[in-house]
């Protein structure tokens, strides 16, 4: 008969022990990963309305996905997501902006003609600008949440109206509007 030591069985027991797989988070702890995510990049110094960054949340891993027109404000929210607790690993897929003064420029214009409309301005009364304008090579895009599909379509004839810019894609979203 095969008889284990008091040393073995306690080494045996250990190695189960720690072969085991990792307990999957509960709703309440993905739910905080989700909300804690959010707060670090919305609290990143240099992430403004040129930016637009978001992310997955599958267990204790996050993928972060987007465009920032910083090479540092990629590294920064990286960074910044490892260190919340509860994060193991972090996938970082954000892609960095050309940098370049003619889509600086029309970046700025673009700007000026949506949050400069008076039918528009409340968006830019926000904390945080609900609506992103992101600007590759000369082509815009935008992306956010606004009221109703009249502010959508107003917002994109403002963006191609902008002098230099080849061409706009409207990502923008309608509150409240069933997801598909």
């Amino acid at each position: 008969m095969f008889r284990l030591t008091p040393a073995a069985a306690l080494l045996a027991a250990a190695s189960i022990a720690f072969s085991a797989p990792a307990a999957t988070p509960s709703a309440k702890g993905t739910e905080r990963l989700i909300k804690e995510v959010r707060h670090e990049i919305l609290m990143q110094p240099y992430y403004g309305v040129f930016d637009n960054v978001q992310y997955q949340v599958n267990g204790d891993k996050v993928t972060l996905i987007g465009q920032v027109t910083r090479p540092t404000l990629k590294s920064n929210i990286e960074k910044a997501v490892k260190g919340i607790e509860g994060v193991e690993s972090v996938d970082n897929k954000i892609e960095v902006l050309p940098l370049s003064p003619n889509d600086d420029t029309i970046r700025i214009a673009t700007y000026r003609a949506i949050y400069g409309e008076p039918a528009l301005q409340r968006y830019g009364m926000n904390t945080i600008a609900p609506i992103r304008i992101l600007v590759k090579n000369g082509n815009v895009i935008l992306e956010g949440v606004v009221t109703n599909e009249g502010d959508k379509n107003m917002i994109g004839i403002k963006a191609k109206g902008v002098p230099g810019a080849f061409g706009v894609t409207n990502n923008l979203r309608i509150e409240n509007e069933k997801e598909h």
